[in-house]
């Protein structure tokens, strides 16, 4: 009776799968199965019901299944928990109301899911944060609100994502007509009308949220529970190609000029920087003698009847970047252009005096030009085409304004009459051969299902978390075209949010929206929101014409997206993933709110963060050295020995003597309780000519990268080396990995390495590389210390602050730095996410004055460095031969470590700092987790020489206390206090001269 209700569940499913096979003629699924379900069980799966098609046989094998199989019935649960089931719209409940509660404090009874509004939309909410969609005639997203403050983000609809493929450029959903761009009010939305040449929305998909990828925990290390994957709602938007590409038709012509004579029409502007410069060269109008960077063009008004403007230009030997030829248009705000970088073999798009460029110009290859306004005159398309080519998609714009005039040929960077004070010493030529005034297709509309993109399907993923103001996004391409497709950018969120500072003259220093926005296409930072700078834009919305900032400057649109690429070819039967975005909505500007907030986010996206392992940094790798810090670690509690820079370890040695020798080593750390790694040197150092990133500009390696020189990681060099790593933690048995100067984001230009094309697809096979080997990693359990911000694909700590130089300065003002440095670090990571540093040793220089060998002679100083760290849930690597040299050494050290332990959960908590490190007086910070029995640790400390008497005010708001609350000193004493109106305790401390003391609340 036990095992008959999971038997009778396994066979449903399995005439579940029979069912859905027959009713989709077994191509055309909906649902993805798990990354953890294999294509082989699912195949097998299917055999099973050939091989037993009646039911009774099936039930009768079934219990015996579930009797000695329950781990094959597992697996099949969990492929039906990954399913993706379609949405009904009209099905839906009503959104509810906000959550009541705050969410830093107090759980939230609202769990996360889709619903519907009065006004007919698809709503995403928790009772946090909602984002809402019409999902006709097309998707669009038209609300992202914080409910606790009630403040919407959103003021304009812009498409879901924006897509280059095979050198054209697609928007995927989005909806046109909004009046104006300061608000969206629901009274407009019958108003709006799709685009026909956007990616269409054709299905909507939900299911749990699944991992990411495998994470294998360490319990030991994690004093909190953690979920994996998140708790929380997946939503996936299906859309297939567009029904007209409007962009790529033919064109009626209405007018035409092959420069046969020189129109009256046209205006020629000159240069005068030399005094053979001419529109008109050897009797050919048309052909431009000018200087590499000087203007020549010709100018003519804008044909009212024109719906587009197309011009055929011969580059000649023109080698110019910014001032090379190209087709302008100037309306009544602001100009844009198209022109050739021969100089680049790139083109040039110039909007509003911002210049962007695109690669793939031919050289010595006449090229023709097209700008084609929209339907609706609101945007222009930008093309380009080779001969009798496909015509190529550079990008779509937004017009602007009233059109005015037409110029081609040499113009300056802003698209004038202007010249670059860098000059060539001699003309060169290029030449412009027709121009023509286009009007309506002259085509009839192409189907989808007969158009390029045929078999293309994108998908637009959104989570939405359980308990916390965050989502996330991404977007993924299915190819079943036949055909291979190359993916050439992407832009996976567009969101036009209300400006957050409305100023009209210039913006020195802008304030942007109250949103936190993280990707993990992440590189070169110890800091979360620098390590945005590749991915996370916020820029100038020229579209927006009603906003107060005369130059229309707010920076008040959001795009993510790569720098360079991808570039990536999509074969057929194959999917390209994006990388993910997270958007938090903040409810205040307030610091500490902000700083928890991304606490709790990272705990929920990267519950690995949370591992806070005690680390021994032991200076020599000889196996006698090693043995030593192990036992020395384990006596006294610390739980991960690695191997540390210098010390004589070698990763790259991958000879089976040397293998053996770690593993060896590996075993008998284990035997202990500790983990066994070591230190590897990545990207910051030089390989070779060939192997190293190539600049772009000289073809040479160096002068660009952001170490000055560095690997790359698709090179011969980059392959062999990451070859030996997955040998070595897959035969050595270490658990650990040191990994310094990981991949920095360089982009090579090479097209010699192995692992990529050129420079466009460079940078993101190498991101993959270095993420795939993170991810590998933490399905094994084996810990990542690495210094960059790789947290969101399995790192587990960077540097909380370091300077090296500065621990090589006197003892005593390495304790003040150390909790300078904690106290700002937490500000946006949690404790447990960043590590410091304690020379045991001499680092760097210092002498005596700086380390702290012999450790039983600086037995004070050791400890306090003891109570900074582990008073604050920040662990160091601790860099010597040796963690104690005495009994007492060992003592003290023990005791600290028992402290630690004791209270690790709350100690691991975010901090709130109560007073910032300065050397003058008391400072300290309060440790705060309201789902804690100890909600509330504060560390008070004294840098000061004689023993001092403070009254501190303790908030304990984030503690979740509130009327009264119970203090335990260090001492064991207690007492019971109240607390204010702002749930503040006042208690006098006494601080030890040089000392530190704590308080637990309850």
């Amino acid at each position: 009776m036990i095992v008959l209700p999971a038997a009778q569940r396994l066979s449903e499913m399995l005439w579940f799968e029979s069912r859905r096979d027959s009713t989709t003629g077994g191509g055309n699924i909906l649902i993805s199965p798990s990354p953890s379900v294999s294509r082989q069980h699912i195949m097998q799966t299917s055999v099973f019901k050939m091989l037993f098609p009646f039911s009774v046989v099936r039930s009768v094998l079934l219990i015996t299944f579930a009797l000695f199989g329950s781990l094959a019935a597992k697996e099949l649960w969990s492929e039906e928990a990954s399913r993706a089931v379609p949405i009904e719209l009209k099905q839906l409940p009503l959104a509810p109301k906000a959550a009541g509660d705050d969410w830093l404090v107090a759980p939230v009874a609202n769990a996360s899911g889709c619903f519907k509004s009065e006004h007919g939309e698809l709503v995403l909410d928790n009772g946090l944060i909602r984002r809402s969609f019409l999902v006709k005639p097309n998707l669009a997203c038209v609300e992202l609100k914080q409910l606790h403050t009630g403040e919407s983000f959103l003021r304009s609809i812009r498409p879901e994502c924006r897509i280059t493929i095979d050198g054209h450029s697609y928007d995927v959903g989005g909806l046109q007509g909004q009046p104006v761009d300061n608000f969206l009010r629901p009274e407009w939305y019958s108003k709006l009308t799709n685009d026909p040449a956007a990616f269409q929305l054709r299905q909507m998909l939900t299911r749990p949220i699944q991992a990411r990828f495998p994470w294998k925990s360490r319990p030991q290390w994690i004093s909190q529970p953690a979920d994996w994957p998140p708790k929380g709602t997946e939503v996936q938007f299906v859309f297939g190609p567009p029904t007209q590409l409007a962009s790529s038709q033919s064109r009626t012509t209405l007018w035409e000029d092959s420069f046969q004579q020189l129109d009256q029409d046209w205006e020629i502007f000159l240069s005068k920087l030399h005094e053979r410069l001419s529109f008109q060269n050897e009797g050919k109008i048309g052909e431009i003698y000018a200087l590499e960077n000087s203007h020549a063009f010709a100018q003519r008004p804008w044909l009212d009847t024109a719906d587009g403007v197309e011009c055929e230009i011969d580059p000649g030997t023109d080698q110019s970047a910014s001032w090379g030829p190209g087709i302008a248009v100037v309306g009544s705000q602001g100009i844009v252009r198209i022109n050739l970088r021969p100089g680049k073999n790139e083109f040039g798009i110039l909007v509003n005096g911002q210049e962007q460029t695109i690669g793939g110009l031919e050289p010595h290859k006449p090229v023709q030009l097209r700008l084609l306004l929209s339907e609706d005159h609101a945007r222009l398309h930008l093309l380009s085409r080779l001969a009798e080519q496909p015509w190529r998609e550079l990008g779509i714009v937004d017009s602007p304004g009233e059109l005015k005039f037409v110029r081609v040929g040499k113009m300056s960077r802003s698209g004038d009459a202007s010249d670059h004070s860098d000059q060539a010493s001699e003309p060169e030529r290029c030449r412009v051969q027709s121009v023509r005034f286009l009007g309506s297709s002259n085509e009839p509309d192409k189907p989808t299902l007969q158009g390029p993109l045929h078999g293309i399907t994108i998908t637009v993923h959104y989570e939405i978390y359980d308990g916390l103001p965050l989502m996330c996004k991404w977007v993924t391409l299915q190819n079943a075209s036949g055909k291979s497709v190359c993916l050439n950018r992407f832009t996976s969120e567009i969101l036009a949010c209300v400006e957050a500072s409305s100023q009209v003259e210039d913006v020195a220093a802008p304030l942007y929206p109250n949103l936190h926005v993280e990707t993990d296409f992440t590189t070169c930072s110890m800091h979360g929101a620098s390590a945005q700078i590749d991915s996370v834009h916020w820029l100038e919305d020229p579209s927006y014409k009603t906003q107060v900032n005369y130059r229309l400057q707010s920076k008040c649109l959001l795009e993510c997206r790569p720098p360079d690429g991808p570039e990536m070819d999509v074969q057929d039967g194959q999917e390209f993933e994006s990388f993910r975005t997270w958007i938090l909505a903040y409810d205040d500007r307030n610091e500490t709110r902000q700083s928890l907030a991304l606490g709790r986010m990272y705990r929920t996206i990267a519950p690995w963060v949370m591992e806070n392992p005690l680390i021994h940094h032991v200076r020599s790798a000889s196996p006698e050295a090693v043995r030593l810090a192990i036992d020395q670690s384990a006596e006294v509690g610390f739980e991960l020995v690695i191997m540390t820079f210098g010390s004589g370890f070698n990763i790259e040695n991958d000879s089976p003597e040397y293998l053996q020798q770690i593993k060896e080593l590996a075993d008998y750390a284990h035997s202990k309780q500790v983990a066994l790694g070591g230190y590897s040197l990545l990207a910051s150092r030089s390989v070779s000519e060939k192997d190293d990133v190539i600049n772009r500009q000289t073809g040479k390696r160096g002068g660009f990268a952001r170490f000055g020189a560095s690997p790359c990681l698709q090179s011969e060099w980059g392959q062999e080396y990451f070859r030996k790593l997955y040998q070595f933690y897959g035969k050595s048995g270490c658990d650990v990995l040191e990994h310094d100067g990981s991949y920095p984001g360089d982009a090579c230009a090479s097209h010699d390495h192995p692992g990529h094309i050129g420079y466009e697809d460079s940078r993101w096979r190498q991101w993959q590389t270095i993420t795939q080997f993170y991810r590998w990693c933490r399905e094994r359990g084996v810990y990542l210390n690495v210094p960059d911000w790789y947290f969101l694909h399995g790192s587990n700590k960077n540097g909380m602050g370091y300077r090296e130089t500065n621990w090589s300065l006197p003892r005593d003002h390495q304790e003040i730095i150390e909790r300078q440095n904690i106290h700002d670090g937490t500000r946006y990571k949690l404790p447990t996410m960043g590590w410091m540093f304690v020379p045991l040793t001499q680092y760097h220089g210092g002498g005596a004055d700086a380390t702290i060998e012999p450790l039983s002679e600086h037995l004070d100083h050791y400890e306090r460095r003891l109570q900074n760290l582990l008073g604050a849930g920040v662990q160091a690597c601790f860099r010597g031969p040796r963690i104690y040299d005495t009994e007492q050494t060992k003592q003290m050290v023990q005791r600290w470590v028992g402290f630690y332990k004791q209270h690790r959960a709350i100690l691991d908590s975010s901090l709130v700092p109560l007073r910032r490190p300065d050397g003058r007086d008391w400072d300290g910070w309060l440790h705060v987790n309201p789902a804690l029995d100890e909600p509330g640790l504060a560390m008070i400390y004294n840098p000061l020489s004689e023993p001092i008497t403070r009254e501190i005010t303790i908030p304990l708001y984030y503690c979740g206390l509130s009327e009264q609350a119970t203090v335990r000193s260090m001492n064991g004493e207690s007492q019971t206090v109240s607390l204010d109106r702002q749930e503040n305790a006042k208690l006098t401390v006494d601080i030890p001269a040089q000392g530190a003391t704590w308080l637990v609340f309850e």
